[in-house]
């Protein structure tokens, strides 16, 4: 009895997954585990081979984090990008699916057109975005007169909606596919008893497709907030490490800033704890929200 508790009813499961728990305790578990103790000493780095002492200095870098008015900042903007990227990614990307899900001609293209950015590296993309949003780029050609002065990604108000914006752009594909696969599992015949009893489209959409598909509704919002949490190469590439004066600066870079740059790995270990806990938080209320019975 203990020993099937221990390995379940086929152990060879465990057998085949031990390679991938490995992998997760080596990638992840001890490096987070790594950063919680470096978050609670006085930790720098030293030359290779150097012995040092990092005496415990309790929550002293947690107090340096919380006090720290570029830090807050960073919060506060990674808080408005996730209230427009992940409305945005998850309305979209079911809305997408479904219609994808009902065209007969061009199925494959139009999937793989949607896919492609996905897959494409963020510097090669970058670049078209730069050209589109610049002062003298596309989008103000357009628009004239009405083009935003200063232009988007050096205007402290737009710059990260326009950056929330690319990012839903290039991971819409993926999320579409998520919900492709899921709209597979639905019953035609409650489309079909929801038509004879009178339904219009948007209440077979509303009462039919979106509680189908809240599991994978449920995946995609998990996901695009732990995609959002880790925002990094795009404010970076975007407005050239967080601009204009920090306005597009995410958690992830200001660690980068601070630990790599200016040598506080303590610091930065202080704010990637606290953004797993608060990533933790919202993903849980999140999933009790929209798994709800």
């Amino acid at each position: 009895m203990l020993k099937e508790r221990a390995l379940g009813r086929h152990p060879v499961g465990m057998i085949l997954a031990a390679p991938y728990a490995v992998y997760i305790a080596v990638i992840f578990a001890y490096p987070f585990g790594f950063a919680v103790w470096m978050s609670f000493h006085d930790y720098f780095f030293a030359a290779p081979g150097a012995i040092v002492d990092h005496p415990f200095v309790g929550l002293d870098n947690y107090k340096a984090v919380l006090t720290d008015p570029a830090v807050l900042r960073s919060f506060r903007n990674i808080g408005v990008f996730l209230i427009i990227n992940v409305p945005l990614t998850t309305g979209l990307a079911l809305l997408l699916a479904v219609a994808l899900n009902k065209v007969v001609h061009a199925r494959t293209f139009l999937r793989v057109a949607f896919y492609v950015p996905y897959v494409t590296a963020s510097v090669a993309v970058v670049g078209v975005w730069l050209f589109l949003f610049n002062s003298d780029g596309l989008v103000n050609t357009v628009l004239g007169p009405l083009a935003p002065d200063p232009s988007w990604l050096i205007n402290e108000y737009l710059a990260m909606p326009v950056i929330a914006v690319f990012v839903t752009w290039k991971q819409l594909g993926f999320f579409i596919l998520l919900y492709l696969a899921a709209l597979q599992n639905v019953p035609k015949e409650l489309y079909e008893s929801a038509s004879v009893d009178g339904a219009t489209a948007w209440n077979r959409f509303w009462s039919v497709t979106v509680p189908a598909v809240r599991p994978a509704t449920a995946l995609v919002v998990i996901l695009s907030l732990i995609t959002g949490a880790n925002l990094f190469t795009e404010p970076y590439l975007l407005t050239g490490g967080g601009g204009p004066n920090g306005a597009s600066a995410s958690p992830v870079l200001v660690m980068y800033q601070r630990g790599l740059q200016q040598g506080e790995p303590d610091f930065a270990a202080a704010i990637g704890v606290l953004l797993v806990i608060g990533v933790l938080i919202v993903a849980y209320i999140n999933r009790r929200l929209i798994e709800r019975d």
